[in-house]
């Protein structure tokens, strides 16, 4: 059977998503569309719900509310209000009541059904109209061709200069909507999670800071006017309910700003959903994502009317990313969906979908990397980084490498409005292994103490870049651990003298988490979100799974086991996968941000509150002792002991097997994580610099 048939006046394309009648299409969700195909190959028979649910979910549990949500999908896609087509069976299921005709079975083709009230032609005149038809045809083929660029985009450098090159950290950078401006976020150097939101006079040099006070400033956009500046700001929330952190939608006037610093005007403010990416949109509406039970949609703020609609979401997958053209007044969207799979898609503001096509990734792309493509001033396509690679993405969702020399690694590349030079993100973030004996970590008091930690800790390794995740070898004295030095991220391990690379992954990949093997011969490692089994040999195994793994939190090498979050259909699952078997089993529903299983077996793992609890016979137990002693560093478990360190920097443990809790002392404010610990010494990561600049390409007439 084709991809593409009719239903009654209704031509069905599965290759596209989509049903049209009389030129007027509209897209459709796969799964619905599976529903409906279904349904027409068992036209005018009654389809039980459970042969139903067997075709379109197999090996998925569901509930009949699924079904029910597709059914309603097609029934208003079909135009019906009386079930005409699609009638319900009480009991029984669903019959499709109409003709199906599938693509090929006909002469006609679309365009004569679309068009099948046109009177009859002259044959001679006929002919003539097929032959001008398909000489257009084939003039538009030759054109396309033409237009579709043989090689990669090559853009010539005139000149790459750094805008910011302070000790600090920015970050964000975007132009103002006349481009005599750049506006970006300066990091606190002492506090990383702080910042404050500055500008940056382009002609002048001159820099302004705008916002009054320092606080956790996410990314901003002008409104079409320039006038105001909108952006997210998050803050711990008063009386946490379902996450710790709140967010509001704030504003500035930016004409004020740029002559004293001002204290944002709040907007919206989210306690129970986070919000992030805020565009403001030509109608003077603002655009962000919003993410509420692990899912994120697209909603739209009125300040006139003080109200939100969603403009955008999906019943299964997720959206990924999205930009704003004021120019064209269009919205790009990066999606995950049902089946797995990126998809680009370009909407109208008011969250019409113009196209959808699967995203094509070349093979110097992992599969399961995501992308964030911005809008560029080249004709139906868009612009991302990967890293030290830049690629253009069209509408059709076709991926080209531009050719483009670039040293270091740059992110977020936006076009100033002539489109003669772009804004990137450039720099590094710099951490050390550093060692800690437990004997020598006390409590501090003042100040001065806490500068003095230095004192009391060993660096492991050292580089310009970052090294992280460093783990004791089990039954050896090596050390694992990630680190950038080489160029590209790679799994290292060293014996406190010497240190040797042991992977050999692609540019611009990313390393998110290791664990070693019981017997210390070899480490498994998610990378790019695959896994992969390195061996000291050192020779590499990749773990054959079908899907995304967002975080490794543990591995159980001899049951071959990992306790995981994995990425299903568009939707994080904390889950334990069998990896000889390639499949996994989803544990809860919760947000898990950290997991481990003690030496007895027991389940240890934090919510996005930060709450620790433990896996019980009938139901998971919270872990009263350790309420407010959660944190974002991690936390380790040795001989049925949890060692985390809470937001005072205070280093303390709590031994499952007589729940005592102890604060053994305070470790160096700028540590990232707890990452491993032995019979004397914790590791860590510690914060060196985060060298990272906005910078601008200057491109050659």
């Amino acid at each position: 059977m084709s991809g593409q048939y009719w239903v009654g006046d209704f031509f069905v394309d599965l290759t596209r998503n989509q049903i049209t009648q009389k030129t007027q299409s509209q897209k459709i969700p796969p799964k619905a569309l599976a529903v409906l195909t279904c349904l027409a190959k068992n036209a005018n028979k009654v389809v039980s719900h459970d042969e139903l649910l067997s075709e379109v979910w197999p090996d998925t549990v569901v509930t009949p509310n699924t079904l029910q949500r597709s059914i309603a999908q097609l029934r208003q896609a079909l135009g019906e209000n009386n079930h005409s087509y699609i009638k319900t069976h009480a009991k029984q299921g669903y019959s499709l009541e109409v003709e199906v005709r599938w693509q090929g079975e006909s002469n006609q083709t679309l365009t004569d059904e679309l068009t099948t009230q046109a009177p009859k032609k002259a044959p001679r005149r006929q002919l003539a109209m097929t032959i001008a038809l398909a000489a257009i045809v084939i003039l538009a083929f030759i054109g396309y061709a033409i237009l579709i660029p043989t090689h990669s985009l090559k853009l010539d450098i005139a000149e790459l200069k750094l805008l910011t090159a302070t000790d600090n950290k920015e970050y964000g950078g975007i132009y103002s909507p006349d481009g005599e401006y750049v506006v970006f976020q300066r990091y606190s150097e002492s506090i990383c999670r702080n910042n404050n939101i500055w500008a940056k006079n382009t002609a002048t040099q001159e820099e302004v800071q705008l916002t009054k006070n320092m606080g956790s400033y996410g990314s901003h956009s002008f409104s079409k006017d320039g006038a105001s500046l909108v952006f997210i700001e998050s803050n711990d929330c008063d009386q946490p309910i379902t996450q710790k952190l709140c967010y509001e939608l704030a504003s500035i006037d930016f004409q004020k700003a740029l002559k004293e610093p001002q204290t944002p005007n709040v907007l919206v403010e989210c306690k129970n959903s986070k919000i992030v990416s805020p565009r403001w949109l030509n109608n003077n509406d603002i655009a962000f994502l919003q993410e509420s039970s692990n899912r994120w949609k697209l909603t739209s703020y009125s300040i006139a009317d003080n109200s939100s609609t969603v403009l955008y979401e999906l019943d299964e997958g997720n959206i990924l990313y999205f930009d704003y053209s004021a120019r064209d007044d269009l919205i790009a969207l990066n999606k995950i969906d049902s089946d797995g799979q990126q998809y680009i898609e370009i909407l109208k503001p008011n969250g019409q979908v113009l196209s959808s096509h699967k995203i094509e990734l070349p093979d110097e792309i992992p599969g399961y990397k995501y992308i964030t493509p911005n809008f560029s001033p080249y004709s139906d396509q868009l612009i991302f980084s990967t890293g030290k690679q830049l690629f253009t993405l069209s509408y059709e969702g076709k991926v080209t490498n531009i050719s483009l020399p670039l040293d270091e690694a740059i992110s977020s590349p936006i076009f100033h409005p002539n489109e003669k030079q772009m804004l990137v993100i450039k720099g590094h973030y710099d951490s050390d292994i550093a060692s800690m004996p437990l004997a020598q970590i006390t409590l501090v008091n003042t100040a001065q103490n806490h500068s003095e930690l230095s004192n009391n800790y060993t660096t492991i390794e050292r580089s310009i870049k970052g090294e992280d995740y460093a783990q004791f070898q089990p039954q050896g004295e090596l050390i694992a651990y990630s680190s950038a030095r080489s160029g590209k991220n790679q799994l290292w391990v060293t014996d406190g003298e010497n240190s040797q690379q042991i992977s050999d992954f692609p540019i611009d990949s990313y390393i998110y988490d290791m664990d070693w093997a019981a017997d210390g011969e070899s480490i498994l490692i998610n990378a790019d979100k695959e896994l992969t089994q390195v061996f000291l040999d050192p020779r590499p195994n990749r773990v054959p799974l079908n899907f995304p793994v967002e975080k490794l939190f543990h591995w159980n090498s001899e049951s071959n086991t990992a306790l995981v979050t994995v990425r299903v259909n568009g939707e994080l699952k904390f889950a334990e996968v069998d990896l000889t078997k390639a499949e996994f089993r989803v544990i809860n529903d919760k947000k898990v941000t950290w997991a481990l299983r003690s030496e007895d077996g027991r389940l240890i793992y934090t919510d996005q509150l930060e709450q620790f609890w433990q896996s019980g016979p009938v139901e998971d137990q919270r872990i009263e002792p350790l309420l407010n002693q959660g944190s974002n560093k991690n936390f380790i478990t040795a001989n049925n002991v949890i060692y985390g360190i809470n937001d005072n920097f205070e280093l303390w443990s709590y031994a499952l097997d007589n729940n005592t809790f102890k604060i053994i002392g305070n470790v160096p404010e700028t540590i990232d994580y707890i990452t491993d610990i032995n019979q004397t010494d914790i590791l860590m990561t510690l914060r060196i610099a985060a060298k990272k600049e906005v910078a601008e390409i200057v491109l050659s007439d």
